[in-house]
């Protein structure tokens, strides 16, 4: 089976073609397998790019852990790239079906190849029950959580997916790595969630860390960059235009107050292919 390992700011993940080729059998599995870092290719999960009577090209992501997400920003960059750049379809914009619906990308592109992408990532969700949290309020803006005795002031947007922003003095490894994991699998979260930890540096500019529902901490995440944005209006911290720093490089933010929608602009970049054996 052939394959692509794809990057969006870091946030990495293996690619397979089934436009032309069947989907493979068993793709949670699959999954599992492939993103192993030591066992397999190393990934963050695993992108099905598929046919799509509605869109360009329709993506399926599977998480590291082999469950099923609704989409992700950085690889959704990464799908526009492999549609473009593989010759699927040449035009500057192009519009990808995901589990949370058709989104539409324009595209930075140099010398023949798609370089970055602009991301229209939708409007956010902010009512509790759709996101959904089981958590007091609607919309959820710098309400408490208490875990393990301790309590965190949370605001909750979803894009899509769900997430759970936490504005913190320092995103520290005892944040990210220890209460990330207890607030993903929290059951006032039914569908579990991501969790963000953001270092507000300035109005428009932020440090991110992200622990991802099914794969743990990536170097990135999109729709997590998104919310952040959302949140940070919401709560007063930053403005409607934010560069976003993570682990895996930069994303530039805008939640449009006229159209109430999200658009993000990051890197995309292919980094090597092969034969996976099975």
């Amino acid at each position: 089976m052939r394959f692509t390992k794809m990057h969006g700011a870091g946030n990495d993940y293996v690619y397979v073609d089934c436009l032309e080729h069947d989907p493979p059998r068993q793709a949670a599995e699959l999954a599992v397998r492939m993103s192993d870092r030591r066992m397999g290719i190393g990934a963050d999960g695993l992108i099905l790019i598929l046919a799509s009577d509605r869109a360009d090209a329709r993506m399926r992501m599977f998480n590291a852990d082999g469950s099923e997400a609704e989409m992700c920003g950085n690889g959704i960059r990464c799908v526009a790239k492999y549609v473009y750049d593989h010759g699927y379809a040449r035009k500057p914009s192009l519009a990808i079906e995901t589990g949370a619906g058709v989104l539409n990308l324009d595209l930075e592109i140099d010398e023949g190849r798609v370089r970055r992408a602009r991301v229209d990532m939708g409007e956010p969700i902010l009512d509790a029950a759709r996101i959904p949290t089981r958590l007091a309020g609607s919309p959820v803006v710098d309400r408490p959580l208490d875990i393990d005795g301790e309590t965190f002031t949370v605001t909750c947007v979803s894009m899509g997916n769900p997430h759970c922003v936490i504005f913190v003095p320092e995103a520290v490894d005892r944040l990210v790595l220890g209460v990330g994991p207890k607030i993903e699998r929290d059951p006032r979260f039914p569908a579990r969630t991501n969790v963000e930890f953001i270092e507000v540096i300035s109005p428009t500019e932020v440090r991110q860390r992200t622990w991802e529902r099914g794969s743990g901490e990536t170097w990135a995440c999109g729709t997590g960059a998104s919310a952040v944005c959302v949140a940070g209006v919401l709560s007063g911290r930053t403005e409607r235009r934010i560069v976003n720093h993570l682990r895996g490089g930069d994303l530039e933010l805008e939640w449009n107050p006229t159209t109430n929608r999200v658009f993000m602009t990051g890197p995309a970049v292919e980094v090597f292919s092969g034969e996976w054996p099975d």
